[in-house]
Order: C-alpha cells, then sequence, then structure tokens
C-alpha cells in the first residue's frame, strides 16, 4: 500500500515537471580492442515556475543515457529568482568556453535566445528575455552558462536587505511603472 503511495506520488512530481533533451553526442573510450562506444545525453529539467536543473547522462544506449540524465538533473535542481515573466536585471556568466549574456525584456517580447539557451529559460519559466551566447557553440557548456547566469540572479528583496535600501529603489523599473499605473488607476477609481 505504502508502495503505491509513493509511485503515484513519484509520478505526479514527473507529471509537473518540464523535461528537455538538448544535446545527444557519440562519445568513444579506447581500450585494447579498439573503441567502445557510447552517447553522451544533456538534460533540462524545470517547472516552469523558477527551479532548473541539468543533468549528464552516459550509457550504451540512448534511452539509458537519457534515463541518467533526467534523474541527476532532478537531483541537482535549483531555485532561481525571477521578475514576474522576466529576470529582474542584466547578467552574464561563464562557464568553459561559453559566455552567456542575458537581458530582461518588456512584456510581450517572447524568448530571444537559439538552441540549450533557449530550453533553459522555457523550463524555468521566462517568457520575455534577450539573450546573446559568445564563445564556444558547445551545447552542454552554453547550457551551464545559462544555469550559471540564472543562479546569480538576485531577488529585488535580498539586493535590498544587502544595500541597505527601500525595496522600492531596487525593483526593476518596468514594475515600479506597473505598481505607480496601479495606483493612478486606483485613485482614478476612488475620484469617480
Amino acid at each position: 500500500m505504502a508502495d503505491k503511495r509513493r509511485e503515484s506520488r513519484r509520478d505526479e512530481e514527473r507529471e509537473e515537471l518540464d523535461e528537455r533533451v538538448v544535446d545527444i553526442k557519440r562519445v568513444a573510450k579506447v581500450i585494447k580492442g579498439g573503441r567502445r562506444f557510447a552517447f553522451r545525453t544533456v538534460v533540462i529539467v524545470g517547472d516552469n515556475k523558477g527551479r532548473v536543473g541539468v543533468g549528464v547522462g552516459k550509457a550504451r544506449g540512448v534511452p539509458d543515457s537519457i534515463r541518467k540524465a533526467s534523474e541527476r538533473a532532478r537531483r541537482n535542481m535549483k531555485k532561481v529568482a525571477l521578475s514576474g515573466s522576466t529576470i529582474p536585471y542584466e547578467v552574464t556568466a561563464r562557464y568553459g568556453g561559453a559566455k552567456v549574456l542575458l537581458k530582461p525584456a518588456s512584456p510581450g517580447t517572447g524568448v530571444i535566445a537559439g538552441g540549450s539557451v533557449r530550453a533553459v529559460l522555457e523550463v524555468v519559466g521566462v517568457h520575455d528575455i534577450l539573450t546573446k551566447s559568445q564563445g564556444s557553440p558547445n551545447l552542454l557548456n552554453v547550457a551551464m552558462a545559462t544555469i550559471k547566469a540564472l543562479e546569480a540572479l538576485r531577488s529585488p528583496e535580498e539586493l535590498a536587505a544587502m544595500r541597505g535600501l527601500p525595496v522600492e529603489r531596487v525593483t526593476p523599473f518596468w514594475e515600479r511603472r506597473q505598481k505607480q499605473d496601479g495606483i493612478i488607476l486606483e485613485k482614478e477609481a476612488d475620484n469617480e
């Protein structure tokens, strides 16, 4: 009975996570008798609400490598500070030879990104962002650089506490404008 409940809970957790296979590469290990081929798979997992993880799996068969990678990605999930449907501020990160620039965008812009950067941003739940991938085009390194950039982000509340400022001073300008518009609309409604 307890096993069935545990399995159903695991199935529910699996259903709500968004999983993307970013890269499948054939790798070779040289041994005495020649080469032994395997597959290296990169999988990105996210909940579309600010959590994301990346996993790398290697196996002789593709399905096994995908399974291993998704299990590792689920174990390595980390929380990311988002600001509505975008990120709070511009950030750049490097991983290996890859360099990724992430820039917040106004609502309605969409995800302007390609390859593994797009996969990471979509599974984390970002809907409006501008990006630029520089340096190495290696999909694994680009995905890791994107995750490193997202992990470097801090929420406006954390920034305000660190700097000793009011939260209103460090919130992104588009959120300040929305709050001001909301206040103006409320005042107009009260006057009528």
